[in-house]
């Protein structure tokens, strides 16, 4: 997968890293990131290496819960409503600018993100496996953007930000486009893993060994961030669960069956920070989350 995508992306190794690990780990991502930096370019790679239906919703203010789930109509023929299912029912769901929705709509994605089911008229409709929803958002365009709710929040495994190119790798781009290769076409990445690929690895991961000392070093890390003066937030136990089995994940991808310390340091900021919530004061010293994250991370003993 890393080769597929790696004939369009240029660069961004950690980024994919993190992005496989989410997809062994079957977490959902929120990818965040300033315009022209391959955000939605990037979730659309990752769906085309799996051979898995894929649907992408443009989040608009006007956008309504029926659009995202779909609606029940009246069929005259039958005298019967059927229920018509939106874009949600797919396996790889690319969201994209999550934040130019209003509430309503975000919360229609509560009970489908959490419990991979959709509820309409009183019947629950299953959703197929996988289920993985890869959202962008712009985090400084203010105008005609709403503030995700925290519950939304908590159920994205990773928060992942999609930074700026080296300079190095700006000038591969460069080359890239002024040898003719800037317009790749996506039909050239291919599908690597089916549904029941990706099933039967996600299998082994639930496998991999976590010792006693990795739960507990897990657990006092997100405790850590109950008990931060500078956070008015702390994140909850679905944080050290998703904490876990990224790391479970990640040992896998590195070729482990066991869990590392290092596994569970590299994948704090990405687990913690949008779970958390700065003090007023804290922000306006210009504070960020991943400061406190990293302090966390090297105040609380690392077992050996």
């Amino acid at each position: 997968m890393r080769a597929e995508i790696g004939k369009i992306i240029v660069g961004q190794t950690d980024l994919l890293e993190l992005l496989l690990t989410a997809v062994l780990a079957d977490g959902h991502v929120l990818l965040e990131g300033v315009p022209g930096v391959a955000k939605t370019l990037m979730a659309k790679l990752l769906a085309r290496t799996l051979a898995v239906p894929f649907s992408r919703i443009q989040f608009t203010p006007d956008l309504m819960p029926a659009d995202v789930l779909g609606t029940s109509i009246f069929r005259q023929n039958t005298g019967e409503f059927e229920f018509r299912r939106g874009p949600i029912f797919a396996s790889v769901v690319l969201i994209d600018e999550i934040n130019r929705a209003p509430a309503k709509t975000q919360s229609a994605l509560f009970e489908v993100m959490e419990e991979r089911t959709v509820t309409q008229d009183g019947t629950t409709y299953a959703m197929q496996e996988p289920f993985l929803v890869l959202a962008t958002q712009n985090p400084v365009e203010q105008e005609g953007t709403y503030r995700l709710p925290e519950a939304q929040l908590d159920r994205f495994l990773f928060k992942l930000r999609v930074g700026y190119p080296t300079l190095a790798e700006e000038v591969q781009i460069l080359q890239g486009h002024h040898a003719g290769f800037g317009g790749t076409s996506l039909d050239s990445v291919q599908p690597i893993l089916s549904a029941a690929d990706l099933g039967a690895l996600r299998a082994q991961v639930r496998q991999q060994r976590a010792e006693p000392n990795i739960l507990e070093y897990i657990a006092k890390l997100v405790g850590q961030t109950r008990a931060h003066k500078a956070l008015y937030l702390g994140a909850s136990p679905r944080a050290s669960l998703a904490l876990l089995n990224g790391a479970k994940a990640l040992a896998a991808l590195r070729g482990r069956d066991f869990v590392t310390p290092e596994d569970v340091q590299f994948l704090a900021p990405s687990v913690l920070r949008h779970r958390i919530l700065l003090t007023p004061e804290r922000e306006m010293e210009g504070g960020t989350p991943d400061e406190v994250v990293q302090q966390i991370v090297q105040s609380v003993e690392v077992p050996r």
